[in-house]
């Protein structure tokens, strides 16, 4: 009885590949992995000492920390506004009730109706109508973005009236 087995064609393929592949104790192997590892070796060193990539961390860190500054400043300006408008909505009910009871007691008194003064709007047309042109503008209605402006000669001061000065 012989024990002597065939090979199947898997083991003969594998076979046949460990005769054509370089072994893995040759040198020009650990060239190879030498060269692989050298090469990560120094481009994690290069990553960990260099300044300029320092520098890059940490001005990464600080914008983070920017950022994170930014976004607590706007939700405390949130809610700061939020507490503004609320307070303007109470001091806005505050002045309807106001007016509704200085009404209520005027026609309880019998008084004609009171009405709220309107002395800003009126000093304000006033103060419009006194405004007189810039010195800096051209007389007349063409401004001084007219094409003949500064092109017509000047009336010379006469003695009764006084000299104008220059327009800048």
């Amino acid at each position: 009885m012989g024990l002597f087995l065939k090979a199947t064609p898997c083991v003969q393929w594998r076979a046949l590949l460990r005769e054509k592949t370089v072994e893995a104790s040759s040198p020009f192997t650990f060239a190879i992995i030498g060269l692989i590892v050298g090469f990560i070796i120094g481009l994690v060193c290069y990553r960990l000492f260099s300044k300029g990539a320092r520098d890059a961390a940490s001005l990464k860190q600080t914008l983070l920390e920017r950022e994170h500054q930014i976004a607590e400043l706007k939700k405390g300006m949130s809610s700061h506004l939020t507490s503004i408008q609320q307070r303007l909505e109470n001091i806005r009910h505050e002045a309807d009730q106001l007016e509704q009871q200085v009404e209520n007691e005027a026609t309880q008194w019998k008084l004609s109706s009171v009405k709220p003064s309107s002395s800003t709007t009126t000093s304000d047309t006033e103060n419009d109508s006194n405004v007189a042109m810039p010195r800096d503008y051209a007389a007349g209605k063409n401004g001084t973005l007219s094409e003949d402006f500064g092109l017509k000669e000047s009336h010379q001061p006469t003695e009764g009236t006084a000299a104008q000065p220059p327009r800048y």
